[in-house]
């Protein structure tokens, strides 16, 4: 099954690549890597918090949520559905094409996205990170993304599930 998943998210993605406002959707063990990479940053960061404070004991969710919020840009998501669709609107203001990367699976999403802007001799970093578990399960062969003035758009069709079997039951 993730073999077919990985196949169709290729082939969404060469399909998509020549529009020109099209994010690249990547394999989920790519991101995968780039998620333990954020956890560890974001660890380290609120261990650091941790030892500044003293090592105090008893605000360890504290320490990590001023590391995430030191580290990642905040990214306002909205999800709707239809009877066929999930609809995944996501803000990332000042990120390009090529600097997001999306991940789609059965039942979550993974959007990534780093970019680098240098204004007055000083090199600005954004870089969002964001999981998203579905509220259904949707076909990853059948996801569209599109950016447009730093709005991200994905369009994901609902998988298809067999209808419910009656079934007698005898006594036997």
């Amino acid at each position: 099954m993730a073999q077919n998943i990985a196949k169709a998210q290729l082939a969404t993605q060469a399909s998509a690549s020549n529009t020109e406002n099209t994010p690249i959707i990547v394999e989920t063990r790519k991101l995968l890597q780039r998620m333990k990479e954020v956890s560890e940053a974001i660890g380290q960061r609120a261990y650091e918090f941790f030892e500044q404070r003293g090592q105090e004991i008893g605000r360890d969710i504290d320490d990590w949520l001023h590391a995430e919020c030191e580290l990642l840009r905040p990214v306002r998501v909205e999800i709707s559905e239809d009877d066929r669709a999930l609809k995944v609107r996501a803000e990332v203001p000042g990120f390009r094409v090529g600097d997001i990367q999306v991940s789609v699976e059965p039942r979550r999403i993974i959007i990534s996205g780093k970019t680098e802007t240098i204004a007055e001799q000083t090199t600005v970093k954004n870089e969002i990170f964001r999981e998203l578990a579905l509220p259904t399960e949707v076909d990853p062969a059948k996801a569209t993304a599109t950016l447009k003035d730093g709005i991200l758009q994905l369009s994901i069709e609902k998988a298809v599930t067999a209808a419910p079997v009656a079934l007698e039951v005898r006594a036997g």
